[in-house]
């Protein structure tokens, strides 16, 4: 499945209906009166957040999308009938721009949650709508509203609550497909992964947690270099960053660096969002030249937080890794409800 993350579509509402001028003109009712009737509702158009798509790829090839229009009143007092609303589906984590004026339109998080995007034409009075005591015989009618017309822009942030990041080949794809059932393309060359994979990984709980795998980022990333920046807005909404590292790289330091670096840059709380610091690949790492424990102790000193030593080919220290996570975790959900229960009492 091809992985499209932006888009810019347009859509349409349906226009009102007309409302018509007409009389009542039976044979036994000499004075029948007006009697044209009101036109229906254009039909709006709504999206709604899907779980089951992870894509914006229906949308590369269907740029223009309309609802239907209101159909004009009939006589004998007869309204028009509604046009038809029309429901897109996106996938959650779904942020649609109005891509004139660059305005946030809604964010699609949850799942069935609904936006409307563009409102259909209300319809038109027909002429018994205007009859008075100064006017019997009303000769006029309104025309329905217009539809409205928008140029949108659709962005995916894909929803996880881990994110793996790290240099090309630090090991991203294996780590992800060890831990879930998800099969990502893995090879020994830099950037396999061309689009973020998605993995759930199981708590010990039974609950699953999403771990999304983001395609290698490197120096320059935040400035457009590689493919980092096209993805680096998938890791924002992840509530914690599991920074892995090549333990057989000769340059374990200045590979921490570049990553902290580039998430500085580019901002938006990435750079003080909890994290883990990770070595992979130890099973591939000469012992006798390399001092794995010193090397962790070093970055521990330099980043303040947690390193965890692991192989994702022989599950060496994963089990150790997932339990801080799942700490740092439920750390998180219990400050959220405390914050959300001091709102509530201060309100």
């Amino acid at each position: 499945m091809q992985f499209i993350d932006q888009v810019e579509i347009e859509v349409e509402s349906g226009k009102g209906g007309d409302g018509i001028v007409a009389f009542r003109r039976e044979k036994y009712v000499p004075a029948g009166g007006p009697s044209g009737g009101n036109g229906g509702r254009g039909g709006s158009v709504i999206f709604i957040a899907e779980e089951n798509l992870q894509t914006l790829l229906d949308f590369k090839y269907n740029h223009r999308f309309q609802a239907e229009n209101g159909a004009r009143g009939g006589p004998n007092n007869c309204t028009g009938a509604n046009g038809k609303d029309l429901i897109i589906e996106v996938p959650c984590g779904t942020i649609v721009y109005d891509a004139q004026t660059g305005d946030v339109l809604g964010d699609l998080i949850e799942p069935k949650q609904t936006l409307l995007v563009a409102q259909g034409g209300k319809g038109g009075l027909g002429n018994q709508h205007f009859l008075s005591n100064r006017n019997r015989a009303p000769e006029y009618a309104l025309p329905g509203l217009p539809a409205e017309i928008k140029q949108l822009r659709l962005e995916l942030k894909l929803l996880a609550e881990v994110g793996i990041i790290g240099l090309p080949n630090a090991g991203k794809s294996t780590l992800i497909s060890a831990l879930s059932a998800a099969r990502p393309k893995i090879a020994d060359y830099p950037f396999t992964t061309l689009v973020p994979n998605l993995g759930v990984v199981r708590k010990p709980t039974g609950d699953g947690t999403v771990f999304a795998d983001i395609p290698g980022l490197i120096e320059g990333a935040s400035q457009g270099v590689g493919l980092g920046h096209d993805f680096l807005r998938h890791i924002e909404r992840t509530r914690v960053l599991l920074h892995l590292i090549d333990a057989t790289s000769e340059q374990v330091v200045a590979d921490f660096n570049t990553i902290q670096q580039e998430l500085q840059a580019y901002g938006r709380g990435l750079a003080e969002r909890p994290q883990l610091l990770v070595l992979n690949k130890i099973d591939a790492v000469d012992r006798d030249s390399t001092n794995l424990e010193a090397l962790a102790t070093q970055l521990n000193h330099l980043s303040h937080v947690p390193v965890f030593l692991i192989s994702s080919v022989t599950r060496a220290g994963l089990e150790p890794m997932l339990q801080q996570i799942w700490s740092i975790l439920d750390q998180l959900s219990a400050n959220e409800t405390v914050d959300l229960l001091a709102s509530m009492s201060v309100e």
